[in-house]
């Protein structure tokens, strides 16, 4: 019961600047976790956490697997829907170029968690502070396409998502019998450290 409540607050939403009511098109918005909101990024690495066969994709306007963990649109997805805004591009994606840049970027990677030992049976996989490198690396990007001052400007009026938390308890803590975050921590003790780590995180973004 603990896990879950943690998991409840730690799977969030952190939205910067402005707040749904006030979003207005052409704000970029940047996705940053695991399966819940990977849009594909996973498609483009060796990696055993895909979504690449059906049933996934099938009740996607496209009708086939589009690297999503979801039979159909994900969370970035409808809160780009619900915004007027175009869906974010996995970052990987080759199509993310000239004015796509505008529209932000999607750097979730299924698999992943707050720690950076979560999903190592996963192998390659984009770790949220690798995530961050390419966030670093997107905003280099788009300085080049409209100038620092604009992007900087750009970022900064963005709509930040960031989920994560739920694979530190199931593919970690609780992947096998007496795992070894499980000897290192009881519960309690492992919610208290897994916090303070995201707290890292978000003061990291």
């Amino acid at each position: 019961m603990a896990s879950c409540l943690v998991c409840c607050i730690i799977v969030t939403s952190l939205f910067t600047s402005l707040s749904f009511a006030s979003a207005q098109q052409g704000r970029a918005f940047f996705a940053f976790g695991d399966s819940l909101v990977d849009s594909g990024n996973n498609d483009f690495l060796a990696t055993t956490a895909r979504a690449d066969a059906p049933p996934y994709g099938i009740d996607f306007p496209t009708h086939r697997p589009t690297g999503r963990f979801s039979n159909g649109l994900n969370i970035p997805d409808i809160i780009s829907e619900n915004l007027g805004l175009e869906p974010t591009l996995p970052y990987l994606s080759p199509l993310l170029v000239g004015e796509r840049l505008l529209v932000g970027a999607n750097f979730a990677s299924a698999g992943i968690g707050i720690l950076n030992d979560t999903g190592f049976q996963f192998l390659n996989i984009i770790h949220i502070y690798k995530q961050l490198k390419l966030f670093a690396h997107y905003q280099q990007r788009l300085s080049a396409h409209i100038g620092k001052e604009g992007a900087w400007r750009h970022v900064n009026q963005a709509l930040i998502l960031i989920t994560l938390g739920g694979n530190d308890f199931v593919n970690n803590y609780y992947l096998v019998p007496y795992s070894v975050r499980s000897r290192q921590f009881s519960l309690p003790d492992y919610v208290t450290y897994i916090i303070s780590e995201y707290r890292l995180i978000l003061r990291a973004v």
